[in-house]
């Protein structure tokens, strides 16, 4: 059975997370526990004994309090067809930040629009986010339609506005579906008030997305997270090198490169779980052994010798800028890309989107919260790295304020 990861974005009371809750509710995948605490909460809010389906995501207090979604909120469901993990993001422009983090790992982006408002300056900054993130499906969920008297000719004006302004953008599979989360139209079951749509409900297409298993087709790419060395009388010569196999597949007797010192080796031993096996796929924790004494610590990264990443110390990359404080060119940051960190900073800031026009307009160096811009990042150390579009897991960094210690960016690699 495999696995679907998806996130859900639109404005503010598009009803995301209602969206989530008729599908959790409506498909059987929450509990009759957590169904009779959700009542109580309900009839405490409303005064009703209906339940507020956008309570199984929204978990923060203020959440529930305001009626909005402020944090991202993971969810995780089964059917006998897939298993998913949700990432319901917020809607208000001060979260983009939030979005972007909750996306940057997904298969599919569902986007809500409200049936009554249409295409939005917030539908485009999502659309375009998701064009960045390489999402490979676009879910245009048109919701609330129960508003608009299940109109089959606002549902079309809708989906020509969007594809109008979605043509600009590198998009590869956009599908249109017309919802009403808090009735559950053509979520789970198909509904009788739009005969008109004759496409898959929600679930139906979530079940039967063809999601890409890449992962272990991609180049091989590893990355040292911690050298073992017992230095026992029984292991008295063990050397392991430990890290999560990012993509691809590693065997052994493999020749390899350590980088950034670009040294030659051979892969003497894989181990998993204290095993030794022959060899291992993407997303597998493991220890490598080497054939020779080689220099070797947290960050460096082990690849095939005929797969080998770029290796710069300096980048182009499109980043959202997630820190309250606005940039100052030339601050001390720190570039961390999975376990390696090193010191950089923001040589020039090249351009920044704007989101009205999809255009990059020529920048004065100023960066604020949720902007999105193209940067020429020059880094102390070298770095091994693939583009986003080649590798997520290689193509895509943070940056942290050296001084706070807070992120203050996150980027992908063009």
């Amino acid at each position: 059975m495999n696995l679907l990861r998806f996130f859900t974005a639109g404005n503010v009371d598009d009803g995301k997370s209602t969206l989530i809750g008729r599908l959790l509710f409506d498909s059987q995948a929450i509990s009759t526990d957590i169904i009779e605490t959700l009542t109580r909460q309900s009839k405490s809010k409303t005064g009703n004994t209906e339940i507020d389906l956008a309570l199984l995501t929204d978990g923060l207090r203020a959440e529930r309090e305001q009626g909005i979604t402020i944090d991202v909120a993971y969810k995780y469901f089964t059917t006998a067809k897939r298993k998913f993990i949700i990432a319901d993001t917020p809607g208000h422009s001060q979260y983009t930040r939030n979005m972007f983090t909750g996306a940057s790992n997904s298969d599919l982006a569902i986007i809500l629009i409200d049936a009554r408002h249409g295409v939005t300056e917030q539908t485009k900054r999502h659309t375009i986010i998701s064009s960045i993130l390489r999402i490979p499906h676009i879910l245009v969920c048109i919701n609330k339609m129960d508003l608009v008297n299940y109109s089959e000719e606002d549902f079309k004006k809708i989906e020509r506005e969007y594809l109008m302004f979605a043509k600009q953008l590198d998009l590869k599979d956009i599908v249109f579906i017309p919802v009403s989360a808090l009735e559950g139209d053509n979520v789970v079951a198909s509904s009788q008030k739009m005969v008109w749509y004759h496409g898959k409900t929600l679930l139906d297409i979530l079940e039967t997305l063809e999601v890409k298993e890449s992962v272990e087709k991609e180049n091989a790419r590893f990355q040292v997270q911690y050298v073992i060395r017992p230095q026992a009388d029984n292991l008295h010569d063990y050397r392991g090198f430990a890290g999560k196999v990012l993509s691809g597949v590693y065997k052994k007797g493999q020749r390899v490169l350590v980088l950034p010192s670009a040294v030659e080796t051979t892969i003497d031993k894989i181990e998993i779980n204290r095993e030794e096996v022959n060899e291992a796929g993407a997303n597998r924790s493991v220890v490598f052994h080497l054939t020779d004494d080689v220099d070797v610590s947290r960050g460096n990264s082990i690849v095939p010798l005929e797969e080998l990443p770029s290796n710069a110390n300096e980048i182009t990359a499109t980043i959202c800028w997630m820190d309250n404080t606005d940039y100052i060119p030339g601050q001390k940051i720190l570039l961390q890309q999975n376990s390696f960190r090193t010191k950089a900073v923001i040589k020039e800031v090249i351009s920044k989107l704007d989101i009205h026009s999809y255009k990059h307009i020529e920048n004065d160096s100023s960066m604020k919260l949720n902007d999105l811009c193209k940067v020429l990042i020059k880094t102390a150390e070298l770095v091994s790295f693939d583009s986003f579009a080649d590798n997520r897991n290689t193509g895509a960094f943070i940056l942290i304020n050296e001084n706070t210690n807070n992120t203050i960016a996150a980027g992908t690699i063009d």
